[in-house]
């Protein structure tokens, strides 16, 4: 385990490989971290121990929101540390792990389904697999 400090450099930093029109699009949302899930949280998203989460957004979603929306608290993006850590090779891996994780949470924070989020992780890897790496060739 890294100390809570570390951890958020990483977080900052996978925060900095989203692109800015996503970053500069949200609005009123909190990024925090915790060590671990909770039993409640695990519980309201249907999961439960051993498996876990590595993130979990807690908000109204873009898409729900009424013309009256405001004077409201944050939205919540909540990073679980450990969770991340346990399915982390290394801090590179790491960073990625967060990273895919944020850009989970924050498609829910645009209204999106999990079904589009998939898709668009799907389309994020397959861009990423389109290099010239030689190791990629069949």
């Amino acid at each position: 385990m890294i100390p809570r400090e570390q951890f958020r450099k990483l977080v900052d930093e996978a925060l900095d490989s989203i692109p800015v029109e996503f970053r500069d699009a949200m609005q009123n949302i909190a990024i925090v971290i915790e060590p671990e899930p909770t039993l409640a949280q695990l519980d309201d998203v249907g999961i439960e121990p051993p498996d876990t989460l590595l993130g979990l957004y807690e908000g109204t979603p873009l898409t729900e929101r009424q013309w009256a929306h405001g004077n409201v608290l944050p939205d919540k993006i909540t990073l679980f540390q450990h969770p991340i850590e346990d399915e982390s090779d290394d801090e590179d891996d790491m960073v990625v792990a967060i990273g895919e994780t944020l850009i989970h949470e924050i498609g829910h924070y645009f209204g999106l389904s999990e079904e589009e989020i998939e898709e668009i992780e799907a389309r994020y890897w397959r861009d990423q697999d389109d290099g010239d790496d030689p190791d990629d060739a069949a």
